[in-house]
């Protein structure tokens, strides 16, 4: 009776791939009755339920379960070989469930309708847009650098410690929904990862945890990034799953925010890809609006990048190119790129707002 139980969830696999793919193709459905319909209960649902526990249940998740996979293969070994069909019918059913649980309990929000349409924002821009943008944002973001610092040659340093930062991050949502009724968040489920020194060494900041809806942010980076990397694991919870809109809706929050140490990260934050996306495009053009920048500010940006570097290994890229398949198995085209696609959001978005 097992084995036939196991064997009929294995076969599960290909209804559920089915239904995946149709889904796809029919995302207002998706925003309407997931993202906006089903989806906010049960990320709710999940946040009341593990956001008051200090530490990650995820994780702890996680931990059981790589020791439970090691003890099982080691335990069965021997067998292995004798049994092949059923141990792969085991796996088989065990992936199964956890693709089921993947999509209903989030990954089918990779297929709703793309941001820039709930917003009405055009999807590409003209150089000459970019550079107006960038220059606006280089303008608010050297203005509230100088508010902190009091010239322009000293870095700022956040005065909040990480566990406050988490407490206030919410604040910035909570404007935010004002514009954006669909962004309400609450009840808060944000903790530092159990495993922030793989995560740096795999070179992320943060992830969200598809299962129990807890958004994690790597212990180690400087407190710099923190606001902006919790705002964007928050993001992911209310539902946004394509990296380039958590990037834009954590920006957001950042820079709605009553706390100017959060709208300092937030603003900094869009000029950052603005100024690589025009490096990327024009070199000389960028060196001449990277002059205008506050030292201060290029100070920031060198101590997160000096922070990455210190962590560099061999294996990083191993991990971000396994990262990257995974984005691209779920409707973002260009994988690790798909972060970087925030700045036609940027443009669309600040080019029509007065800073």
């Amino acid at each position: 009776m097992l084995k036939n139980t196991k064997t009929l969830i294995t076969l599960s696999l290909i209804p559920q791939y089915i239904f995946i793919k149709w889904v796809s193709h029919y995302p207002e459905f998706v925003e309407t009755f997931y993202s906006n319909g089903i989806y906010a209960y049960i990320s709710k649902l999940f946040r009341y339920s593990l956001g008051w526990i200090p530490f990650s249940f995820g994780d702890l998740v996680y931990a059981f379960s790589i020791i439970y996979i090691i003890r099982w293969f080691y335990l069965n070994r021997k067998s292995l070989r004798k049994n092949t069909r059923q141990y792969i019918i085991d796996v088989a059913s065990a992936t199964a469930i956890i693709y089921f649980a993947f999509h209903v309990l989030w990954g089918l929000n990779y297929y709703r309708l793309p941001l820039y349409k709930s917003l009405n924002l055009k999807a590409d821009y003209t150089t000459a847009q970019l550079v107006d943008v960038t220059k606006k944002l280089i303008d608010k973001s050297n203005t509230i650098h100088y508010e902190i610092a009091g010239n322009d040659s000293i870095k700022i340093d956040i005065p909040y410690t990480k566990g406050k930062i988490f407490k206030l991050a919410p604040r910035g949502y909570d404007n935010l929904k004002n514009t954006f009724p669909s962004l309400e968040y609450h009840p808060k489920s944000i903790k530092k990862s159990l495993f922030s020194y793989p995560l740096t060494y795999m070179g992320f900041s943060g992830y969200l945890n598809p299962i129990t809806n807890e958004a994690h942010v790597d212990a180690l980076i400087p407190k710099y990034l923190f606001p902006t990397t919790t705002s964007h694991e928050m993001a992911h919870q209310v539902g946004y799953a394509a990296e380039n809109e958590a990037n834009f809706i954590g920006c957001l929050a950042s820079i709605n925010h009553d706390d100017i140490y959060f709208q300092y990260t937030g603003y900094t934050f869009a000029l950052r890809f603005c100024l690589n996306e025009i490096a990327r495009r024009d070199e000389a053009l960028f060196e001449e609006l990277y002059k205008t920048v506050n030292k201060g500010i290029l100070y920031n940006y060198k101590e997160a990048r000096d922070f990455w570097d210190s962590y560099e290994n061999p294996l990083e890229p191993i991990f971000k190119t396994t990262y990257s398949s995974y984005l691209k198995a779920n409707k973002q085209a260009k994988g690790m790129e798909s972060y970087s696609y925030v700045v036609a959001l940027f443009v669309n978005y600040f080019e029509k707002e007065v800073l």
